[in-house]
Order: C-alpha cells, then sequence, then structure tokens
C-alpha cells in the first residue's frame, strides 16, 4: 500500500548561491503536498530543503525533521510573516564547513497541533506513528539519506519542541538527536518529568540540545529544571547535553531564528 495517498511533490525554488530576497527560499525544495496520514486521518503539505551538493547519484545525508513546517523557510507562509530562515542558516553553515550537509524535512502543522505536538495524548500518539510509519519511510525511499537513529534529528519550538523532546526520548532507535527550542514543558501538569522519572532507561543514546530565553517568564524555570534533571540523571554538558539562556530571547520565530545556528552546530557539527 502506498503511504501517500493524493499526495502532489513537484520542486520548489531554486537560486543561485549567495543571492537571496526575503521572498525567496535559498537553495533547492521540494513540495509533497496533501500528504496523507491513515493514523492521524488527515494530511499536510511537506517541505523538504536540499542541500546545494545534492543530485541524483549516490551519496546519502542525514535527516532533520522539523515541526511547523511552514514557518521555516518563508516569511509568506510563516507566522506573523517572519521564517526561522533555517536555508539561509544551514547554507552558510554547510559553507563554512561547520556542520554536516543535511536534508531538512519541514512537517506543516494542522488544526490539531495541540494534541498532535504532545505525546500524551491520543493523537500525539498517533503524530509519531505518522512520523516514524509513514513520512520517514517516505523520505527514505525518495531521498538518499542515511535512515539509522545516529543520522535523524528531530527539532521544535514550543509545543513543537515539546513533541520533538518526547518523541527522541520514546523512540531513541529511530531519532538519535533532538533540538528543543522554548519547550513547553508545562503540558499536562509537567508530565513530561514524570515520563522520565518513571522510565526505567533514563540514560538514552541521544543528543539533546534545551533551550529558552530569559523573556519566556513562564517556560524559563521549567526548562532550567529539565536540563538540570537530565544533568543529575547522567547527561553530560558538551557531550549528550547542550544548555543554552538566550538574554533578552522571546517566544518568536524572530528569536529561534536568531539562534538556530546553536543546535544546529550541536547536532550536526563537522
Amino acid at each position: 500500500m502506498s503511504l501517500v495517498k493524493k499526495a502532489k511533490m513537484r520542486p520548489g525554488n531554486s537560486h543561485s548561491k549567495g543571492i537571496h530576497h526575503d521572498d525567496e527560499i535559498r537553495g533547492t525544495v521540494r513540495y509533497h503536498y496533501e500528504f496523507y496520514s491513515r493514523f492521524l486521518k488527515n494530511e499536510r503539505d511537506i517541505i523538504v530543503w536540499l542541500p546545494y551538493s545534492y543530485k541524483n547519484d549516490s551519496r546519502k545525508y542525514p535527516v532533520l525533521y522539523m515541526q511547523d513546517g511552514q514557518n521555516l523557510f518563508n516569511p509568506r507562509t510563516a507566522f506573523l510573516g517572519y521564517d526561522w530562515k533555517v536555508d539561509e542558516t544551514m547554507a552558510a553553515l554547510i559553507e563554512l564547513k561547520k556542520i554536516q550537509e543535511v536534508i531538512v524535512v519541514g512537517i506543516y502543522n494542522s488544526r490539531d497541533r495541540m494534541d498532535e505536538y504532545n505525546w500524551f495524548s491520543a493523537k500525539g500518539k498517533s503524530y509519531a506513528s505518522f512520523i516514524i510509519r509513514e513520512l520517514k519511510p517516505f523520505i527514505d525511499d525518495h531521498y538518499h539519506t542515511y535512515p539509522d537513529s545516529k543520522n535523524t534529528a528531530i527539532m521544535g519550538s514550543s509545543l513543537g519542541g515539546l513533541i520533538s523532546f518526547q518523541l527522541a526520548w520514546n523512540y531513541p532507535g529511530t531519532f538519535g538527536k533532538a533540538g528543543c527550542l522554548s519547550n513547553s514543558f508545562w503540558v499536562d501538569e509537567g508530565e513530561v518529568f514524570r515520563m522520565i522519572k518513571y522510565d526505567p532507561v533514563k540514560l538514552k543514546d541521544i543528543r539533546l540540545y534545551l533551550d529558552c530565553g530569559t523573556e519566556e517568564r513562564q517556560l524559563i524555570n521549567d526548562n532550567t529544571k529539565m536540563y538540570r534533571y537530565l544533568k543529575k540523571i547522567g547527561y553530560t554538558t558538551g557531550e549528550n547535553l547542550c544548555w543554552h539562556v538566550e538574554e533578552g530571547g522571546k517566544h518568536t520565530e524572530y528569536d529561534w531564528a536568531r539562534r538556530l545556528h546553536l543546535p544546529l552546530k550541536f547536532l550536526f557539527g563537522r
């Protein structure tokens, strides 16, 4: 059975290296429109950003899956008109040889975002099945990827950071790395802390990046608590754990774009 129902694919904009305008995407992207999930019984668009070196040959690449895909590359589709500038940041870091060349898969959110981005809900577990059992196999089949967990990362902010953390924690055999920005660890009265407390395997074979801005006053305490808890149970700063406090950082796409280079270098640094 095909994993995609009514899926449509066509190349996106491609621009010369070094040329960028606010309404353009730097590099090459491919869109997979109306990607259907049998687990969620809904559909969403998927955008795939490819490194400049990507060609139809045998070379393979790590993959970064990112939540809120419409906010990643293009201000025209982004919330409040400001995107994460993933294309510019990835291209610059690759050109400077600061990170590996990576394929980025942007997963558009749906109107059920609140439930899908929480693994403790029924839709959250279905969202996990959608990514692991439908989207990832599709990407691995259609692109030149390293499919193993060491080369598969997941990233998001706010609720997107929460679900990225939950997916890496509960499925370390699929996601070996997670970038979790401005995380909504408050969801379900901090259930994520109990999830870790009662997990018999606390030291996972994963790399975790956590951060928060000092102006995110409703989030900073929980995020700091998570960092300290992870250190207490055996995670080591600089090795499998990175914690960053952004002075003056707020809860916006603009702020996440400004510090995106930090999780990228920690997760994919050369």
